[in-house]
Formats: C-alpha cells, structure tokens, sequence
C-alpha cells in the first residue's frame, strides 16, 4: 500500500476555527499502526468542542468515531489486536493506562490518565490524533474492533452512535424485556437507543422531542418507538404517566443537549425503585428546579454516561453486520474533510432549510 509523507487534515486552532493542514505521517513502531480513514462520524460533542465548551486543548485534530483500514502495522501490535494491513476497523474513542485501578477493576474508560482521541493536541506526537483527516495514529493501548468489509462506510461508522444506544439505554440500566423506556432526545444517540431497546426486547419505548424535531420523531416510530411526545406542545411528564397508567416508567434515558429541563422531568418520569441514566451535556449549567427528594423518595437510581465500552460497541456491530434494522434510514450527509464546519454546523442546526442526524466526513485521497 502506497502511503503519502503528509495527510490532508482539518485542525482547529481555536473556538469555532477549523484550518485545512497537511500532516506529517509518523513511523509506527512494533506496538502501533496507522489508520487510512474511510469515514469519520460527526458527535453532537464535536459541535460542543468547536464552539469551546469542552475546553479542549488547541491544535487538534478533532473526530473520535473513526472508521478505516489497517495502512501500517507492527508485528505485536498485529498479533495483539488481531488485524493486519487491509482490515477494516473501528476505533475505540479512549486510550487508557491498563495499569490504574479503574483499569484493573474494568472501567478503563473511567482510567485515571486516560487520552481520548480528538482531544490530544497536535503538538504531542506523532499529532495524527483525531478522525478528521486521511490518515490517523493508532496508540499501542487503542482499542480496535474488526468490521464487515460488506458494509458501506456510511453505515459502517454508525457503530459509535449505536453503541453508545446499547450501552447507555440497554447495558447500563439492565433494560429487561417487557421494560417501559422513556428516551429524552431523538438525535442520532436518542434514535440509537430506540434501536438497542427494541432489539433487547423493552415493552415500551416513548421518545420526547422538539416541535423541531417531527422528521426524528417519525424515524423513532420507524425503529421502532410505541410513542412519541413532542414536548413544545404536550405536558411530557403527565403524558408519560398516561402512557404508563400512573407507574411510570423503568428506565428513562436522557441524551438531550444543553436543555436541563429533561433532567428534572426524568425524575417525575421514572417509577420509584427505576432507573435515570444522564448522557446529555448541559455544558456545566445547574439543573434548576431539580427536586432531590424525589430521588430518596423514590429511590430512584441515577448514573452518568460517559462513552462507549467494548461491550457496547461489538453489541452495534453485530446489528450493523445483520442488517436487521434499516439504519439507513438515519443517515442523512456525507461531507468532504475540508467541509468540517459544514457538518458541525449542519448537525448543529446553524444552516438554514438543513439539518443533519447522523452525517459523517468521508476522506478524499
């Protein structure tokens, strides 16, 4: 495979600042490989990180849901990882430590000096960290995850929205068949959760949505939603309490952005003894209005979500590979590496008589 000194990538230099570079290639050792992308996923955190919010150290090479194939690879990290030159694979967002104590305990995506792709600055080598470029880095602790060549790209990459859907509405929560789920939020995430719901069985699935957001509504009844609520103009929780006769639901998922609301709705939503899973960053805003004895009364559990595991992502794998469920159907873009902003902006709702749910940059070479 014939490999350029220098990759085309899109850095950002600042808040709301993305400028076209050429990278340099780095030489991989024994441990590592390089990554040619074949598609890279737009996060509603990438729009988070492109305006500043995250804090997220500059320059960098943004884009943590990368999708290529093997271009270099060294000999023990071919044996460890499985794959050789040629595979296709997806790409873990965290690189952890293996050797902390939330390593060892198995939550490595919790690892106390944990990196995360797209986050890592330019400036720290080989700078090739992130998807938004033709060719990516991958550390020796990376983790890598074989994907069906049969597959479009377009599809391909989904595994990071999907499996954020198993492990934050399904494996978190312990979703059981016959269970009521509430999904705050039908985005890309939201969708992703319908989707990992019904596939384990849940008995009822209700999504809340914006007035905005009727076309993400319809596409959560296609995959599979019993209900949906749109929340500019119904009363979400006393709806969902008629939807459940009074019990409330067993989990309630929330994967709204920047919106509180959801959050205080959550707890009259759930039943006492349920389960609140919190995935939506507010960008460090107080939840007003939230009423915490409805959590000691209720005992309800709550938890946050932060990233896909293994687990998850082998999950969304799996139904990508099937081809049971037109997932299809949620894409909506394809973007150049040089039209990032575009995209961010696109899924961002910041482009007039457009809008994306999940879209995805597609390298040229």
């Amino acid at each position: 495979m014939s490999i350029p000194r220098t990759a085309f990538a899109m850095v950002q230099t600042g808040n709301r600042t993305l400028v076209p570079k050429d990278l340099a290639i780095p030489d991989i050792d024994a441990d590592s490989a390089l990554l040619k992308l074949e598609a890279c996923g737009i996060c509603g955190s990438d729009y988070e990180q492109f305006e500043g919010l995250l804090r997220t150290p500059t320059p960098v090479v943004p884009g943590h849901e990368p999708l290529g194939t093997i271009a270099r690879i060294g000999d023990r990290a071919a044996a460890r990882w499985g794959v050789d030159v040629g595979d296709r694979v997806a790409v873990e967002t965290m690189i952890s430590c293996r050797h902390c104590a939330h390593c060892l305990g198995g939550s490595y995506h919790l690892c106390d000096t944990r990196k995360i792709y797209s986050y890592i600055p330019t400036t720290e080598a080989p700078g090739l960290w992130g998807g938004y470029a033709q060719y990516m880095y991958l550390h020796p602790n990376s983790v890598v995850h074989r994907v069906s060549a049969a597959l479009s790209p377009q599809i391909a990459v989904m595994f990071n929205p999907l499996g954020a859907g198993f492990r934050w509405a399904v494996e978190m929560p312990d979703t059981q068949p016959g269970d009521t789920v509430v999904i705050l939020g039908p985005g890309q995430r939201g969708l992703a959760s319908v989707i990992a719901c019904r596939e384990v069985g849940a008995g009822t699935i209700i999504v809340t949505g914006l007035a905005a957001d009727a076309k993400k509504l319809e596409l959560a009844r296609a995959f599979g939603a019993d209900h949906t609520i749109d929340v500019d103009n119904e009363d979400a929780v006393r709806r969902v309490k008629e939807l459940t006769n009074g019990r409330g639901a067993d989990v309630v998922v929330d994967v709204s952005a920047y919106a509180t609301q959801p959050v205080v709705d959550a707890l009259s939503m759930v039943r006492t003894g349920g389960r609140v899973v919190l995935a939506g960053v507010k960008g460090f805003r107080p939840v007003e209005g939230l009423v915490s004895d409805l959590i000691v009364m209720k005992e309800i559990r709550i938890m946050g979500a932060i990233g896909v595991t293994s687990t998850g992502y082998r999950s969304a794998i799996r139904l990508l590979e099937s081809g049971r469920v037109p997932v299809e159907r949620m894409h909506t873009h394809d973007f150049s590496l040089s039209d990032a902003e575009l995209a961010i902006r696109t899924l961002a709702r910041e482009i007039p008589d457009d809008e994306s749910i999940h879209s995805c940059l597609v390298p040229e070479f």
